[in-house]
């Protein structure tokens, strides 16, 4: 007798079968590597084995089947009457359909007489079969679709089972046959009790514990599943959902970002558009870039606002240290001098401010914006005129009397300097507590407790000359004087600056006793009080706004 192996109308994908005899002689053939070559198998039907050695028994064609049988005949038991001999066998297979829900006969695992199957009964060629059935057929009283039977000299199972397998926690697990999954079945049979053992796991899975069918106590070596041939893909490859779901989201972002790219592009072009003027296409440009003004001005923020006047809005910038500082005050009170004393005329500025100021690539300071300015003969008395100026720069007697001298320039100088070395607006008006701040007020506090170096800007940075810093606040005070008399001139006010000649050693003391002040607690607070009062001496209602603002100033 022989043993037969037979798979019907599906892909096979490898076998190992071991017979033991009951004496101490055994036989064994195992194919880890692939049937390459066929030498010991006999091919029938459609069967083929693929180039890495696969065994292929069908394919796609209709009503054809395949068979594959071991050539070899394996002597099962010594006499007609004798005991068959004990056997185990393993292989592993997966059943590809054309449609996945739908299947042929099945494949099966077959004893047989003789290595071939011509067209006749199953009781003449068939001796012992597992059947692994994708189709119920009821002539053969077949239970369902998806389960392994053993057959016994015919094709009607003697004991069937669902398709499926037996884990270590003890829970039966399904198995479609059709999953197109590769699938290992064992076939163990003990011929001293006379029992057949089938049990099937999916791929890679250790053999159950529990079989399908019946139990045996022999086990066929195990396969060297690593060196198994791989099956064929038969679909296309699986796409993650990486590329399924996360490609796409990525690619919409890029592409919105590409868009809001574009637009911002554009929309930052637009918004630096350089609009020339006539004389500038005639003459060629002049004039600094939009692009550059806007980044220096950190975008034309109100914080940063200056003033506005007749030709413009004035915005401060890149913070000065104290050497740029020394260097922009020297070129004011240079300007201011040559208008009130060398110039074939007498020039009063009458807007002198820290926003009329304009600085040059060098830093240089230079005087602007002489639309408010008056000429009159040296040796001459100026006219009498409406009050025009920016509210804290104006002198008390400017806006008592109208009258603008160059003392009045000479106090707004004062105001200039103690801005540039203070970093503060000479007038602050603080809506939240109802209250207004007097820088002139303020640093005069300072100096009369003994600190008026507290009152430069912080700013500025740690390199400056103390002495330096203290006179321009004491000269600023002192050009900030309510008495005109007081005041020095720009001659004086420039020497002191440049070192030709020294500061008169002032106190405190200098400013309360010049009659005007009556001496309270801060002493210069009055002047403050009394500089406050005097510019709103006279006026009333609107017309306040139209004398002490010049042009909106």
């Amino acid at each position: 007798m022989f043993l037969k192996l037979i798979t019907i109308f599906f892909f096979f994908f490898n076998l190992l079968f071991q017979s033991q005899e009951t004496c101490s002689q055994s036989t064994n053939f195992t194919y880890n590597d692939g049937f390459n070559p066929p030498t010991d198998l006999s091919l029938q039907g459609i069967t083929t084995v693929t180039p890495n050695g696969l065994l292929k028994l069908t394919n796609y064609t209709v009503q054809k089947t395949g068979h594959a049988f071991y050539t070899k005949p394996i002597r099962f038991k010594d006499s007609p009457n004798g005991t068959v001999y004990s056997f185990s066998t393993t292989f592993v297979f997966a059943i590809h359909s054309q449609i996945p829900i739908l299947s042929g006969h099945g494949i099966a695992f077959v004893v047989a007489p003789n290595p071939s199957l011509p067209y006749a009964t199953a009781s003449q060629y068939i001796v012992f079969a597992v059947e692994l059935d994708t189709i119920r057929s009821t002539e053969f009283n077949d239970t369902d679709d998806n389960h392994v039977g053993i057959d016994i000299n015919s094709l009607k199972s003697e004991r069937t089972s669902l398709a499926g397998w037996w884990d270590e926690k003890g829970q039966f697990k399904n198995l479609s046959l059709i999953s197109r999954k590769p699938m290992q079945v064992w076939v163990d049979y003990d011929g001293g009790s006379h029992k057949i053992d089938v049990t099937m796991a999916p791929f890679n899975e250790d053999k159950p514990r529990r079989p399908l069918v019946f139990r045996v106590n022999g086990e066929a070596p195990p396969l060297a599943l690593s060196r198994l041939p791989k099956l064929p893909r038969f679909e296309p490859k699986r796409i993650s959902d990486f590329f399924k779901i996360g490609m796409p989201l990525i690619s919409l972002f890029l592409i919105f970002c590409f868009i809001f790219l574009v637009c911002f592009l554009v929309r930052r072009r637009r918004k630096f558009a350089e609009e020339m003027d006539d004389w500038e296409k005639e003459f060629g440009k002049n004039r600094f870039r939009f692009k550059d003004l806007y980044y220096a001005t950190k975008g034309f923020k109100e914080k940063d606002l200056l003033g506005t006047g007749g030709f413009g809005s004035v915005y401060k910038e890149v913070t000065l240290n104290w050497k740029q500082r020394i260097k922009v005050i020297l070129g004011v009170a240079s300007g201011l001098f040559y208008l009130h004393e060398e110039w074939e005329q007498v020039v009063i500025h009458r807007d002198v401010k820290a926003s009329n100021v304009l600085l040059d690539g060098e830093l240089n300071g230079r005087l602007g914006d002489f639309g408010l300015a008056r000429l009159y003969d040296h040796g001459s008395d100026p006219q009498t005129t409406h009050v025009v100026g920016t509210l804290g720069y104006l002198a008390p007697e400017h806006t008592r009397t109208g009258r603008a001298t160059t003392a009045t320039d000479v106090f707004a100088f004062g105001a200039f300097l103690l801005e540039v070395t203070c970093g503060r607006r000479p007038i602050e008006i603080r809506h939240e507590i109802d209250e207004t701040f007097l820088l002139v007020e303020w640093v005069f506090g300072l100096w009369n407790k003994g600190n008026i170096l507290d009152a430069k800007d912080p700013n500025m940075g740690y390199e400056y000359d103390e002495k330096e810093v203290e006179m321009v606040l004491k000269l600023g005070l002192l050009c900030s004087h309510p008495d005109p008399r007081a005041r020095p001139s720009m001659r004086q006010v420039l020497q002191y600056l440049r070192g030709d000649a020294k500061l008169p050693d002032l106190s405190p003391l200098d400013f309360t006793g010049s009659g005007m002040i009556l001496g309270l607690q801060d002493g210069f607070s009055e002047l403050g009080m009394s500089y406050s009062s005097s510019v709103f001496k006279g006026f009333t209602g609107g017309s306040i706004a139209d004398s002490l603002l010049s042009g909106g100033r």
